[in-house]
């Protein structure tokens, strides 16, 4: 007598077919959006050509100068940031708060002209960038790619034993079966997309997922311990360097995010102690000290000079390179000009490092096109994943039902599958919280009112 072989097939295929449904729109908006960023070295100029780029003279007017032009531009405006020209063709940039908006104003750093303005929220990239990180909604945006995130390594986990072989036969497995059509073709594309696609998706969860409010932060203060540069016995403010980057924006890199911002140290003798909250502050350095500072410190060019906005704060100036290892950050005193930290790639950690630069190959940087082109193509196969899985559902789904996977009653605990979502649920406890969730209405909601397909995959 034979005992007959248990299959967990249907089981893992309904928790695939729940992630899948949840997931495969965030996936699609997020290989689109980040397609869209990913070419921004290239959609930029060919966009905004005439904010960017100047004719090159002989002589270029100093950081101040240029300051005082964009003041002169718009004098109810609050300048919060400084990009110096990246090159000799590069226009100057100034991020200020002008009637009740964030804008970037580009000046001519030859002729001190004011090239215009853009709305630094509201243009293609960045729009694309805020969708990408939350939605365009914030905290809660946040929190839904994040959860996506996670369900999508529950995806692909499930997706790689639906996809395991159980024939000799390598079509359908390794490439489609193109001769085949209607919902076998698509079920081909959406396997052999996956299986590729696989390893290229866990690397862009994983390291997409560093940027995320909840769980990134806690992985930046379990894995990121302050750099050996910011303890030099320098007065140290509660506020964190990650109050410096936005949805939209980035300023500094993600190793120093966590950092504790110092404090500028001699303002008391600048100004009386019962005014040091009372409003902006005045820095008695000049910018273009800064900027000489910087240089001389030999910072990449691209690099962002930050305002301080109190009596307190300091002059950051900080690029986030292409290639981490020019990443830079300096805190700089705004009465003394004194470099109160100067925190480089060899400051950072070994997982800092490993994070950096799965960030920059997250965002198709660190070997210029050809990175540009993978990422392209990791998106690609994403894409037609996601689409080609919401075809499958859609062409089996019955009328008026959801169309959930069969599940035997009869099986057996399967342990594998339990440690594994015993380890998702530890890894990412959003998941874990949704894991809950969606059992308790699988077993109490869906199984009862949803009809459930008795077809094969």
């Amino acid at each position: 007598m034979t005992t007959q072989k248990i299959s967990f097939y249907n089981l893992a295929w309904r928790w695939h077919f729940y992630a899948g449904l949840f997931v495969a729109p965030f996936m699609v908006l997020l290989a689109l959006t980040g397609i869209i960023y990913l070419f921004k070295p290239q959609l930029d100029p060919l966009m905004y050509g005439d904010l960017l780029k100047v004719q090159s003279a002989e002589h270029a007017l100093s950081a101040d100068e240029q300051l005082q032009r964009a003041k002169a531009a718009y004098p109810q405006g609050t300048i919060t940031k400084y990009l110096p020209p990246a090159d000799a063709t590069s226009s100057a940039q100034f991020v200020m708060h002008n009637e009740g908006r964030e804008v970037t104003v580009f000046i001519d750093p030859y002729r001190g002209t004011v090239l215009g303005q853009q709305d630094a929220k509201y243009n293609l990239q960045a729009i694309a960038r805020a969708l990408h990180g939350e939605l365009m909604i914030g905290t809660v945006g946040d929190r839904l790619v994040e959860l996506a995130a996670g369900w999508g390594v529950m995806l692909v986990v499930s997706g790689l034993y639906l996809w395991w072989p159980r024939s000799k036969s390598s079509a359908g497995v390794l490439w489609p079966r193109f001769s085949a059509r209607g919902r076998v073709l698509w079920r081909d594309m959406h396997a052999v997309a996956g299986f590729w696609g696989a390893a290229f998706l866990l690397v862009m969860l994983l390291s997409g997922m560093t940027w995320t409010g909840f769980w990134g932060k806690q992985y930046a203060e379990l894995w990121n311990r302050f750099p050996a540069a910011m303890w030099n016995n320098v007065p140290q403010s509660d506020q964190q360097a990650r109050a410096l980057n936005t949805a939209s924006q980035q300023t500094v890199p993600w190793a120093m995010e966590n950092t504790p911002m110092p404090m500028s140290g001699d303002h008391a003798e600048h100004m009386n102690h019962g005014a040091l909250h009372a409003g902006p502050a005045a820095p008695t350095v000049r910018l273009q000290q800064v900027v000489d500072l910087a240089n001389a410190r030999k910072v990449e060019p691209g690099y962002s000079i930050t305002f301080p906005t109190t009596a307190e704060g300091v002059f950051t100036v900080a690029v986030f390179a292409n290639d981490p290892r020019n990443d830079a950050t300096l805190h700089v005193d705004q009465y003394t000009g004194k470099v109160l930290a100067d925190v480089r790639w060899e400051h950072y950690n070994a997982v800092a490092r490993a994070t950096e630069a799965g960030v920059m190959l997250h965002e198709g940087k660190m070997f210029g096109v050809v990175n540009q082109i993978i990422v392209l193509l990791i998106c690609l196969m994403i894409l037609l994943s996601a689409v080609s899985g919401l075809v499958i559902w859609w062409k089996r789904r019955p009328a008026g039902g959801l169309g959930v996977p069969p599940l035997r009653h009869d099986l057996p605990k399967w342990k594998t599958a339990m440690v594994i979502m015993l380890c998702l649920a530890l890894l990412f406890p959003l998941v874990g919280v949704s894991l809950v969730v969606i059992g308790v209405l699988d077993r109490l909601v869906l199984s009862r009112y949803f009809w459930q397909s008795t077809s094969g995959s």
